[in-house]
């Protein structure tokens, strides 16, 4: 299945490419940096996770970014509510980033061809429509689309197709999925950016010196490694949500709720 979601969303034979999403790139970095792994639909989590992130920011000097790492929808049971969230301001004095992740981007495709077959619904998108209040589909594509358009605001779907796919300043950069080992950030492909797994990205990309920070694969743990962090800890299975804090003068700081 996956496989196959990748062909349609790479614009594979009789598929609709995804339009590509913007990087983002700063020449620098605020005091402190706040990066957030897999939401998945798990609201009461994100809502928890946030009090502790305010709370440790209002107690800091300098200039403060929240950084989410996709995967807000899809499995748990709120992802309209994380989207309704993630629009919102934040409480506290902190600039929040929200990068795309894989399952914004296979949610954004059924969106724009809807079908009671598409892949997505067995990909954690039934668990995303509940959340909407929809439980049955029409077998008509023309009557299906209307009702996603009558149900899913349609700010929660340019916040979909806002989303960009990496933000990179001196040092660190922040994916959904990892980086392509050998090519140079500004020519990442959205497909590795929002798909690539640890063991297919390697270490080290033609800059050198970055950290990545990403999510995307679960771990029981955060992995906190000299090449990258890893912070998804599989919140809709574990029950965890998990956050990794970048401050300059400290080491990394794991903040986490259950």
């Amino acid at each position: 299945m996956i496989r196959g979601i990748l062909d349609f969303l790479r614009g594979g034979p009789g598929t609709t490419a995804t339009a590509q999403r913007q990087k983002l790139f700063f020449e620098g970095g605020p005091d402190h940096i706040y990066a957030v792994g897999d939401v998945h639909g798990c609201d009461d989590l994100l809502g928890k996770l946030e009090d502790l992130i305010f709370e440790d920011c209002r107690r800091r000097e300098g200039t403060k970014w929240l950084i989410m790492l996709g995967d807000y929808v899809d499995r748990g049971p709120k992802s309209a509510s994380v989207i309704d969230r993630l629009i919102a301001e934040p409480r506290a004095d902190i600039k929040r980033f929200c990068l795309a992740g894989n399952h914004e981007d296979v949610m954004l495709d059924f969106l724009r061809n809807p079908s009671r077959d598409h892949q997505w619904l067995d990909f954690g998108g039934r668990e995303t429509l509940y959340s909407y209040g929809l439980h049955k589909l029409p077998a008509s594509r023309p009557a299906l689309k209307n009702l996603l358009q009558s149900r899913i605001p349609d700010e929660h779907v340019a916040f979909l197709e806002s989303l960009p796919s990496m933000l990179s300043i001196p040092g660190f950069c922040f994916v959904h999925a990892g980086l392509r080992d050998g090519v140079p950030l500004a020519e990442q492909s959205d497909a590795d950016l929002l798909w690539l797994r640890p063991s297919a990205s390697g270490k080290a990309v033609a800059t050198n010196g970055i950290v990545t920070i990403h999510g995307h694969t679960p771990v029981a743990r955060v992995e906190v490694g000299q090449g990258r962090v890893n912070v998804d800890t599989g919140a809709f299975m574990s029950g965890i949500l998990s956050a990794v804090r970048l401050s300059r003068r400290s080491a990394p700081e794991i903040i986490q709720c259950s």
